[in-house]
């Protein structure tokens, strides 16, 4: 189970949403990798890091002496099944259903005005 509120306010912060950028692009980077590509210092990476990890969003794996971060992409899928994807779906209903309606009418031209 996840826990909602960890997942949002991972999610709330444009260094981390960056970061699992980099993870999508390409998955299993280091902490020096990843480093690389945010301009901040290393300990504000790991910090980053470790908020994604508390959320479920970010998995590690040990190589050798390498972790390797992957992104584990189910808790936003999860999120947006519960709270995006259930209020798209009446309004796409909503307008399927006005397109029907508007297309069932007969259509008569505006009289020119003089």
């Amino acid at each position: 189970m996840i826990d909602e509120d960890l997942v949002f306010k991972a999610l709330g912060d444009s260094s981390r949403r960056f970061l699992l950028d980099l993870l999508h692009k390409r998955d299993g980077q280091t902490l020096g990798e990843l480093e690389w590509e945010l301009e901040m210092t290393r300990f504000g990476v790991m910090k980053h890091l470790k908020v994604l990890e508390e959320a479920g969003l970010v998995i590690t794996r040990w190589r050798g002496r390498e972790k390797l971060h992957f992104l584990n992409a189910v808790p936003i899928r999860l999120i947006h099944d519960r709270w995006i994807d259930k209020y798209r779906e009446h309004e796409v209903s909503e307008l399927a259903n006005l397109k029907k309606s508007l297309e069932s009418k007969k259509w008569i031209p505006a009289r020119k005005r003089a």
